[in-house]
Order: C-alpha cells, then structure tokens, then sequence
C-alpha cells in the first residue's frame, strides 16, 4: 500500500513540475565537459552527453523529432549491449524510446526522471522488420496488461518479452527496471528457478507498454545521488501483491508541492545557458 502513496504523491508532483514548459529544452546542444550525470534521477541534469546515434544497426530510436536521445555515455553503452545481445538471440529490433535531454533535467511533459542521463523507456514490442520513419514518428504501443489491470494481455504477450527484460535486468550496470505490476506478476510466475535478476524489476504505475531502465551512478559522478538498494529477494510476494489491494479507506491525495530545488551545479548550468545568447 505504500507504493500507491509514494507513487500517487509522485505522480502530484511531477505534473505540478510538468505543468509549464520547461527551461531545458531551450539548450538544444551537450553541455561541453568530463561526462557527469549530476543530482538526482528525478531532479538533476548531465555534462557531457552524447546522442545515441539515429542510425543503429540492432535498434531504433522512437519519435526522433522530440530529441529525448541522449544520455550520460554509460547509457549509450548498455543500449548498444542490450540490442546486440537481442540481435544475436534473434528476438528482434529493438525500440529505444525517451532517454534525456541534450543537458538533462526536466521534461515538460511525460516523465518526472530521466533528469541526469541514466535513464531509457525500451518498448516491449520485438518487430521482425525495422519500422519506417512514419512508423518511428508516430508508435503505436501495445498495451501488455489486462482490462482487469491484475493480468497480462495473453494475446499481446509474447516469450521473447520476458527474455528482453531479463537481459536487461541481468546486465551489472542496471539498478532498477520499471514495470506495471501485472507484467512483473507475469515475470515472476514464468520466471523458474532463475529468479535473482527479478530483484532489479520492480512494480510501478502505468508502465503498460515499456520498461524504464535505470542505471547506477557512475563511479566519475561525484554529485550523482544514487537510490537506496532495492529489497532482498525477488519482490514477487507480499510487496507485488499490495499492488493489486484497493487504496484504504481515508488515505485521500496528498497535497500538490513544488518541485524541489535544483542542485547547485544543475542551477548555475541553467542559468549561465539561459544568459548566453
């Protein structure tokens, strides 16, 4: 019951942060420098980015006209592992969705992290054949969970999915993977006796289409701020079943809060780029 608390108070806030448009998409260029991923997930920015380039051979990067490519170079890294391990098992193309902005921070719209240049949406479709560019302008996501929202689509799921999020997950440099609820049930009921990557995957809301990748802080990143250590064991009892547990009685929303402020280093980048013509 917890996770709907702390995600709904989430959810407030990103879209009271969310709600204007956003002063980093006015830095439409890397911020020169040493690669640093700076602050918090969900409330910091990156040096030294690189845009993860447009033409891959094993991925392919979704709605390239919003310019969400880039990341700190460690992720640029594990997205050219991950398609290449899925090219090699011959799952299919891989679809790299939002990553950061050219200098992080927040979006104006869609995410409250994927701030310091660590994070990747992957969609969970496997398509044969590469996509068109129309296609790439404009996903369809297939949505994976059930009406009930307990249960995974049985029409839409597919094997080669499971595989993706586990090699994923498997991969030393990740730290979590985001998910909705009915699609980690669905991993832990598939998963055997193989079971120590299902740690990393942890139950989220919405997530009904893809899987948030998130990485660890790079050992360079001396202002990064990494998260607590996620739980012992495979996250397939109790805690996934809270998910599932109508909100108690009186719990009500918590109220709206600013976002909080940015670290000093992400404030003095913004600022000196908003002055300089």
């Amino acid at each position: 019951m917890r996770q709907w608390i702390a995600g709904l108070t989430a959810l407030l806030i990103s879209s009271f942060a969310l709600a204007a448009p956003s002063p980093w998409q006015k830095i439409t260029h890397p911020v020169a420098g040493s690669a640093q991923a700076i602050g918090e997930f969900a409330n910091g920015c990156v040096v030294g980015a690189e845009p993860l380039p447009l033409q891959g051979a094993n991925y392919q990067i979704l709605r390239p006209d919003q310019r969400r490519y880039y990341g700190h170079p460690d992720l640029l890294m594990f997205i050219h592992r991950l398609s290449n391990q899925v090219t090699h098992l011959g799952l299919g193309e891989l679809l790299v969705g939002d990553m950061a902005m050219p200098a992080g921070g927040r979006f104006s719209s869609g995410h409250a992290s994927h701030q310091s240049g660590l994070d990747v949406d992957i969609w969970l479709q496997l398509p044969k054949s590469r996509w068109s560019a129309a296609q790439l302008l404009k996903p369809q996501p297939i949505d994976l969970v059930a009406a009930n929202g307990r249960d995974i689509s049985a029409r839409q799921w597919k094997p080669a999915l499971g595989m993706l999020i586990k090699l994923a997950a498997q991969d030393d440099e990740v730290t979590r993977i985001f998910v909705n609820p009915a699609i980690k049930q669905q991993l832990c009921a598939s998963a055997g006796s193989d079971r120590q990557w299902l740690q990393k995957v942890r139950p989220w809301f919405g997530h009904r289409a893809h899987m948030h990748v998130r990485l660890r802080c790079p050992p360079s990143s001396l202002e990064c701020v990494e998260q607590a250590p996620v739980p012992a064991g495979d996250g397939c009892g109790t805690e996934l079943q809270s998910w599932f547990q109508p909100a108690k009685p009186g719990s009500g929303s918590p109220a709206k809060k600013p976002p909080p402020p940015l670290p000093r280093s992400c404030q003095a980048l913004l600022d000196r780029h908003l002055i300089e013509p």
